[in-house]
């Protein structure tokens, strides 16, 4: 299924239901008085998080949904109809905003969350509700009043505990299949991976973790260069930030200006982003004797002054996966 992580839709509740003007008729008694009934209520919109969706890609074909319309009030004081609520089934993770004002209208993170985006119009009332000792015969009636319409931007951003980072061809991709079930598209050239993918780390029986891969950035992303920078907002929720970093002798840039350039690229699309925790994690090691390994990576912890954790991996040969992914584990624990 295409991955589609925006939309805007427009959204319009029903009206009201007018009230009605009636007189009760019946035999043997020529003075019955009003009798006309309420409307209906205006059906709402609500929003309904699905952890059984975990894409947009429904809301490109259809952009207009719409509430029913309340009943009209009837004789004998029979109230009209309320019109039924939409209900309108997003995945979990979705933001929504008022596409006119950008005000941010909720954030449905849990299953079965539900937000009422536009509420139905308010019933009118029947002549029944105007009757009095001066008045005996109202035929006056009040007339349903329209729902609330809206303009919406629905935009997700996956939920995931730990969010992957780095140019493209750093190992993500690579990463994120060695430890978990998750299999994105693996390959020798620049932007295999086009969206985000999740995968489930299981440390133990009762504990595991959710990591989010994103498109690689390049130098530039910002300013729209490669897939640009679009993707960031999936690590918005996410607690640590792991940044994979090529160290193989077949890279093609240092390894402090890969650093250095992602960086730069964080701080540009979210302060909050760019002073999250993060880890350098040193991939594909088993291009490298271990001597260079050590060699290389003190050497560039030392330039970049680097106190945070740092680890070195093969996803190829698995090696280094499990204390990682141990360490993980232990500081999503203590930082709940």
């Amino acid at each position: 299924m295409k991955f589609v992580d925006e939309a805007k839709i427009r959204v319009e509740a029903g009206k009201g239901g007018d009230g009605c003007s009636s007189f009760r008729r019946e035999k043997y008694v020529p003075f019955g008085g009003p009798d006309g009934g309420d409307g209906g209520d205006g059906g709402s919109v609500y929003l309904l998080a699905d952890s059984g969706i975990n894409t947009l890609v429904d809301f490109r074909y259809t952009r207009l949904f719409r509430a029913e319309h309340g009943g009209k009030g009837m004789g004998k004081q029979c109230t009209g109809k309320k019109g039924s609520d939409l209900i309108i089934k997003v995945p979990v993770g979705t933001t929504i905003h008022d596409e006119d004002t950008g005000e941010l209208l909720g954030d449905l993170t849990q299953h079965d969350q539900e937000l009422c985006i536009v509420k139905g119009g308010f019933h009118g009332l029947g002549n029944v509700h105007f009757k009095s000792s001066v008045n005996r015969a109202p035929r006056q009636t009040t007339t349903g009043k329209l729902g609330e319409k809206r303009n919406i931007r629905l935009e997700l951003k996956v939920l995931a505990d730990v969010g992957l980072l780095g140019l493209p061809n750093a190992g993500k991709s690579t990463f994120i299949r060695a430890v978990s079930h998750a299999k994105p598209k693996v390959a020798d050239y620049p932007f295999t991976t086009l969206y985000p993918h999740l995968g489930v780390v299981k440390v133990s029986d009762e504990k595991s973790f959710v990591v989010a891969d994103i498109p690689g950035l390049i130098e530039g992303a910002s300013e729209g260069a490669g897939l640009g920078i679009r993707f960031l907002k999936h690590l918005a929720r996410t607690k640590l930030l792991l940044h994979l970093i090529d160290i193989s002798p077949d890279a093609e840039m240092d390894v402090p200006t890969q650093v250095r350039s992602i960086w730069n690229e964080l701080e540009k699309f979210s302060a909050d982003l760019a002073t999250k925790e993060q880890w350098l994690v040193f991939t594909k090691t088993d291009l490298m004797l271990p001597e260079e390994i050590e060699e290389r990576t003190s050497a560039v912890l030392k330039e970049l002054a680097w106190t945070q954790p740092a680890y070195s991996i093969s996803s190829i040969n698995k090696e280094g996966l499990s204390e990682l992914c141990y360490q993980i584990m232990n500081y999503l624990d203590d930082s709940q």
